[in-house]
């Protein structure tokens, strides 16, 4: 028997030991021929959000400061070339890269997808990000390994290879917020409503959430630099990474020139309003849709009935099947003659879409930073934004004393919102969407670079000394 189990040991040791080696040897080798670039780590280039819009402008500028440092994107689009990628950033957001950027192709990408964990979703992306950095990593070692998807988890290992880290969180992957609504038994989009109805549930959810945040502090520290998009998610991720001196507010780049080309006098015949947002449960889509079939019913007599346009992009079949099932929505709650859905939109033809809107909505509870709010005001639409996170924080804010829009958390304030703009006088409508439009000059995209370079500057200047 001493024998049988000596022969089984010997192999399994050996496995252990080429492994290791292995990983070594990888590990080494990266280190060693580190390349003079950075590399953005960034799996879904084609997701159309916010998130990419900060991908472009960031490659943008590490191209204007520092041209000895090649530009890198590792993506899990196989698709993906240098210049798909530099016509999708200027078609897509009007960015126009100084160059096309490299592009490493990830073959792993499913190990970060959120189909791949139909339960425990928060860590099971976590870790298989790790999985999808190593393969990334061993392909191609940068200098400076710059994550703008949100995947911190990634950190230690980055730093292992020697890189530098630097990222742009957009939100925090788990928030006090989120452990204070587990603890309330708040049923949401990430809290199913069997967890919020059992106390057994809810409680076995807190201390998931608390080990994972305990976690995602630790791995989060790791980052050189990290830039944060809001005053909302700056003070979550202080608290959680607890690197206050490596932490940098850079407000993301919305393409305010443009917008504010457009005359702010609209069409008082057919009053539009539009909703900017992919088709994500989080962005709450539906919400706007019953709060639009309320004002309509309540519209006084003489008034023009307005228009609600949903404009946004699917990621994948289940936002696919989101957009269906609110464009049956739209039929049962007897809306559909005045509710219009474009998905996909070219980036010019969301400008002149903007460009007819006299309102934006916008209802994601707890925005991190709400891009969309800001295109909104940028374009003349006064914003009716959820109050929460970054439009209540930093965006729908008094300017010079005037109001620049309005604030709402249920279906009713939302109504009320849509209501009071279709009552407003001419007159008072414009002196608000000018106000809006100049609050919005605080978030253009030159302001994203001004800032970005300067936080980005000193790490960079420190590796070349």
């Amino acid at each position: 028997m001493e024998n049988l189990s000596f022969i089984f040991i010997i192999p399994l040791f050996t496995a252990i030991f080429t492994l290791l080696s292995t990983f070594t040897s990888q590990i080494i080798n990266g280190r060693r021929n580190r390349k003079q670039a950075v590399g953005f780590f960034h799996p879904f280039t084609n997701d159309g959000g916010g998130g990419e819009r900060v991908l472009w402008c960031a490659v943008k500028a590490i191209q204007e400061l520092s041209s000895d440092l090649d530009c890198v994107i590792y993506s899990g689009d196989h698709d993906a070339s240098p210049q798909s990628l530099a016509s999708r950033a200027t078609d897509r957001f009007g960015v126009n890269l100084l160059y096309p950027p490299m592009v490493v192709h990830l073959s792993k990408r499913k190990w970060v997808e959120e189909t791949s964990y139909p339960r425990f979703t928060m860590i099971g992306q976590s870790f298989g990000s790790i999985y999808l950095a190593w393969e990334a990593l061993c392909k191609f070692t940068p200098l400076y390994y710059f994550d703008t998807s949100g995947y911190a988890f990634t950190y230690p290992l980055a730093r292992i290879f020697g890189c530098k880290v630097i990222c742009y969180t957009h939100y925090p992957t788990i928030s006090l917020d989120m452990i204070s609504r587990v603890r309330n038994r708040s049923s949401m989009y990430n809290n199913d409503a069997s967890v919020a109805k059992s106390s057994w549930l809810s409680q076995s959810k807190i201390i998931y959430y608390t080990f994972f945040s305990w976690m995602y502090g630790f791995v989060g520290s790791c980052a050189h630099l990290a830039m944060v998009n809001s005053s909302w998610t700056e003070s979550h991720i202080v608290k959680l990474w607890r690197i206050p001196d490596r932490i940098k507010r850079v407000y993301p780049p919305c393409d305010t020139s443009r917008l504010q080309a457009l005359p702010l006098e609209r069409s008082a015949d057919s009053p539009r309003f539009i909703s900017v947002a992919q088709f994500r449960p989080e962005k709450a889509h539906p919400l706007q849709l019953e709060a639009f079939a309320v004002a309509t019913r309540k519209l006084d007599a003489g008034l023009p009935r307005p228009t609600l346009q949903f404009v946004g992009s699917c990621r994948n079949n289940s936002d696919e099947e989101r957009l269906q099932k609110l464009q049956e929505k739209a039929i049962e709650l007897k809306v559909d003659e005045n509710v219009e859905f474009y998905k996909n939109v070219p980036y010019r033809d969301l400008v002149n879409l903007l460009g007819d809107a006299i309102v934006g909505m916008h209802s994601m509870i707890d925005e991190h930073f709400g891009i969309c709010v800001v295109e909104y005001m940028a374009a003349g639409a006064i914003p009716i934004a959820h109050n929460s996170a970054g439009p209540k924080m930093d965006i729908v804010l008094e300017e010079d004393g005037q109001k620049t829009g309005f604030l709402a958390q249920n279906v009713e304030e939302y109504a009320d919102a849509i209501l009071s703009v279709l009552r407003m006088p001419e007159t008072e409508r414009l002196d608000m969407a000018a106000a809006a439009r100049k609050r919005a000059n605080r978030f253009s995209e030159q302001r994203f670079y001004e800032d970005f370079k300067a936080a980005i500057r000193p790490i960079l200047n420190n590796l070349s000394r």
